[in-house]
């Protein structure tokens, strides 16, 4: 979502993503983790209204649009992004989509009733200012699923080629989330199962030198499918059990009716 990212490198990099989100273990394994997450707001959300008005739902900094797919089944999900390049993926898959701002998003105050960031907040030059965003053009009582990259010394290639700004800790993101108004339901660590490896991995990098074009382009093949199964099930112990570390950070916040 960064206005920083060159236009080469915004190219290099969402033609990977787009092909490889659908299948990739990482990708396939944090949809499952964010599905079972908007589950429960989803439920969350209905003990409030009659259910009867399908939800409208903004991804922010929606990419190529794996995530938006996969929003739809939850009510009429919609996306902005800044790349021109990643809105035309989307466009080709058939999806709702705008051109906008983070930091200045082209929606109406109290516009939608869940709004998500995922893997996006990292980008921004300001971080609460991107949040606040998110904050105004979420209805009251409506939810925010916000899911970030965690802990600096797990910086790699990746947060290079993304151009990202910060690797969170719990902390640090819920502090911003609350400056931004809201309230912070839950915050948990994500990706502990592979926490390990892609530690490994990235001390390895960093002491060889060794920069592969991208890290989506990292991985065993043949164990693909096996990999994206065993990060897809740390969504059932997430369900009630909040995760000491791991790779990631996955945040549920709200707009609450009464400040």
């Amino acid at each position: 979502m960064s206005t920083a990212l060159p236009q080469e490198m915004q190219q290099h990099t969402y033609a990977i993503m787009d092909r490889v989100e659908d299948s990739h273990w990482w990708f396939v394994g944090r949809r499952a983790i964010l599905e079972s997450f908007l589950r429960s707001i989803v439920h969350k959300h209905n003990a409030d209204e009659d259910g009867s008005v399908p939800f409208r739902i903004l991804d922010v900094g929606c990419g190529t649009g794996a995530n938006l797919e996969m929003l739809a089944q939850f009510g009429s999900a919609e996306g902005v992004d800044v790349s021109d390049d990643a809105l035309e993926f989307c466009r080709k898959k058939g999806l709702t989509v705008q051109k906008g701002l983070a930091e200045t998003l082209p929606y109406a105050d109290e516009t939608f009733d869940i709004t998500t960031a995922l893997d996006v907040v990292e980008h921004l030059d300001d971080d609460i200012a991107g949040l606040k965003e998110m904050y105004r053009v979420t209805k009251t009582g409506g939810y925010s699923l916000i899911f970030v990259p965690a802990f600096m010394w797990l910086w790699g290639v990746q947060d290079d080629i993304s151009h990202h700004r910060i690797r969170y800790t719990r902390k640090q993101i819920v502090e911003r989330l609350e400056k931004a108004g809201y309230t912070v339901e839950r915050a948990t660590y994500a990706n502990f199962t592979f926490f390990a490896p892609i530690f490994g991995g990235r001390t390895l990098m960093r002491l060889t030198g060794i920069k592969p074009e991208s890290e989506n382009n990292v991985n065993i093949s043949a164990l693909n499918g096996f990999f994206g199964k065993v990060f897809s099930a740390e969504r059932h112990i997430l369900k009630n059990f909040d995760f000491p570390f791991g790779v990631s950070i996955v945040v549920v916040a709200r707009k609450n009716i009464c400040k």
